[in-house]
């Protein structure tokens, strides 16, 4: 086996059994970013050979502040499957996930392929539509610490996903108020301007930075934009539900 698919299977099984392990870059500090991508497809690839199915990717570190807390000037993006996804209006256990926290974003709904340098307009010509999301954060690593290579390798944190109701992609997402709600109270409230400015803007980098892995976003797959407030931590008993300005609500509940 070579290193990173050993590390692949390292990161895969503590994503699989729900079990914290150390940095990577604890034992390898020269770990790189690109490395860190090989990693995360062949961790991926190990699900969907349990029987997984791609359905779409996620965008991280969207956040100016995010990206200068951590030391880069790119963001990074996961891969999502069809066994990360949580029923709108549906249960979360606890037992799949090491320390979840959950955070609002904005979900693009594919028509067409896109991939590499496209501009605003192109890429929303390519979006069929556009809904409110949570999206599960969940770091394998102790503590939920981790160096950019770390949380790159492990999908960037993302674990779980859930999707409100698709609205038409006329919608202007670019400044929609939000407020994140546990058990009926407000949590977290912000914009989706906090989004790069406009959520729009995620889009186009995800198209970039999927085609340098020789990929696209394929029609009919999901693309999330980014966390839009803090993340919340989660706990069993909670009842969690954002509501985002014209497009509508999407929560779940939390059960042990």
């Amino acid at each position: 086996m070579s290193g990173l698919a050993a590390l692949a299977e390292t990161v895969d099984t503590a994503a699989h059994t729900a079990t914290e392990i150390p940095q990577l870059t604890d034992t390898l500090p020269d770990l790189t970013v690109d490395d860190a991508y090989g990693v995360q497809a062949l961790s991926l690839a190990r699900r969907y050979a349990r029987g997984e199915r791609r359905v779409g990717m996620k965008m991280g570190l969207t956040s100016r502040a995010k990206m200068a807390q951590v030391g880069v000037d790119e963001m990074i993006w996961g891969r999502l499957t069809d066994a990360m996804r949580v029923e709108e209006g549906g249960t979360l256990s606890l037992a799949r996930y090491v320390h979840p926290r959950v955070e609002p974003e904005v979900a693009f709904l594919m028509a067409r392929p896109l991939a590499g340098e496209v501009s605003p307009a192109e890429a929303m010509d390519a979006v069929e539509a556009v809904a409110p999301a949570l999206e599960i954060i969940d770091s394998r690593y102790a503590n939920f610490k981790f160096a950019l290579a770390d949380v790159v390798a492990d999908n960037a944190s993302s674990s779980g996903f859930v999707v409100g109701g698709w609205v038409p992609k006329t919608v202007d997402v670019s400044n929609l108020g939000i407020v994140l709600e546990v058990d009926g109270r407000p949590v977290q409230v912000g914009s989706t301007a906090a989004i790069l400015g406009n959520p729009v803007r995620s889009l186009v980098a995800a198209a970039r930075l999927v085609a340098r892995w020789g990929e696209r976003l394929e029609a009919g797959s999901i693309v999330l934009a980014g966390g839009a407030t803090a993340a919340h931590a989660l706990k069993a008993g909670m009842a969690v539900r954002c509501q985002m300005q014209t497009l509508g609500s999407v929560g779940f509940s939390v059960v042990a």
